[in-house]
């Protein structure tokens, strides 16, 4: 004779507050990724992220005391806007010709395409590699976090320049951005658990 096994609604109450935590717990870490990736990346100089070295921020680094008009470098420029973001973006300059060592500004048109508002931050990388350490960026959006409200649209600056030092074998440099939602921050609780 054979026992089956008689699954109750308790078990079923178990296994449900199992799969939820699952869910959850895979989305925290969902968001978590984008950050922890990006220092990682700024870190190890993986995949192209800039980043200042001697933990300076980006604008406090000693400014370049002279350009390289021997030579002409092309920066291209891509954008991004990773799923779940309902943002459209584009480059207003899809590339640049410069001189080592010259200051260039460039804009990006993003325009949000819902009903409300979005935060969204912008992580960028820099190909080749071995060129994220020479690519200087002196203002940028993707320093802090963008909100824009229903239907916006904004051209967000980038202010650079290529160091001199860059290696002369390097003619044309390729920055893209990646825009990722931020997700909005939990409301508040109350000492009685509510929001």
């Amino acid at each position: 004779m054979n026992e089956q096994t008689i699954e109750t609604p308790r078990n079923h109450n178990r296994l449900i507050g199992r799969l939820l935590l699952a869910v959850a717990v895979s989305a925290a870490f969902g968001f978590a990724l984008v950050p922890l990736y990006d220092t990682l990346c700024r870190v190890s100089g993986l995949n192209g992220k800039t980043f200042s070295r001697g933990g300076l921020a980006a604008g406090d680094e000693k400014p370049v005391d002279h350009v390289d008009r021997t030579r002409l470098v092309t920066v291209e420029f891509t954008g991004t806007v990773m799923p779940g973001l309902p943002w459209e973006m584009r480059p207003l300059q899809t590339s640049v010709d410069l001189h080592p060592g010259e200051m260039q500004q460039v804009a990006f048109l993003v325009r949000n395409t819902t009903d409300r508002p979005i935060t969204g931050q912008a992580v960028p990388s820099v190909t080749p590699g071995q060129a994220a350490q020479y690519f200087h960026k002196i203002e940028c959006f993707c320093f802090t976090q963008q909100t824009l409200g229903p239907g916006e649209a904004r051209e967000m600056p980038l202010m650079f320049i290529v160091k001199p030092e860059l290696d002369a074998d390097v003619r044309t440099i390729t920055l893209s951005y990646a825009f990722f939602e931020v997700p909005a921050a939990p409301a508040p609780t109350r000492k009685d658990g509510r929001t």
